[in-house]
């Protein structure tokens, strides 16, 4: 009896900008699903009462958590940029190759200005680095 056919492996595919971003959004994406965790504890705890809340306060305020949060706003402003492009591919609109690697550097460079934002507005509200 013949083989069957097998689609192809990943070591036929070349890198591409497209194939980076895509895989970028999906990797921020299950990131940001982690992040559901703590939200879901401090939330668990503020309906817990106060002692419990001043318990998850120290968990969820320790300096390892604020790099856990500074990761989460970067994921979250690249997969938020990311989305909309996405968005835009589903119109049938920046799909000729020329049109998505001009999209996959704006994405790039969209994401920076606003993790910049989010961090600047972040200082200026006075709670220091995140």
């Amino acid at each position: 009896m013949p083989e069957r056919p097998l689609s192809p492996h990943f070591t036929v595919y070349r890198f591409k900008y497209t194939m980076a971003t895509s895989f970028l959004n999906r990797i921020t994406g299950v990131a940001l699903s982690f992040g559901l965790v703590p939200l879901v504890c401090w939330l668990v705890a503020v309906a817990a009462g106060a002692r419990a809340q001043a318990r998850a306060e120290r968990w969820l305020g320790s300096p390892l958590m604020k790099l856990v949060y500074a990761g989460l706003v970067i994921a979250f402003c690249y997969h938020l940029v990311a989305g909309i492009r996405h968005l835009i591919f589903d119109t049938g609109r920046g799909l000729e190759r020329a049109q998505a690697r001009r999209s996959a550097w704006l994405i790039a460079a969209a994401s920076i200005i606003l993790i910049l934002a989010v961090g600047g507005a972040w200082l200026a509200a006075g709670r220091g680095a995140p």
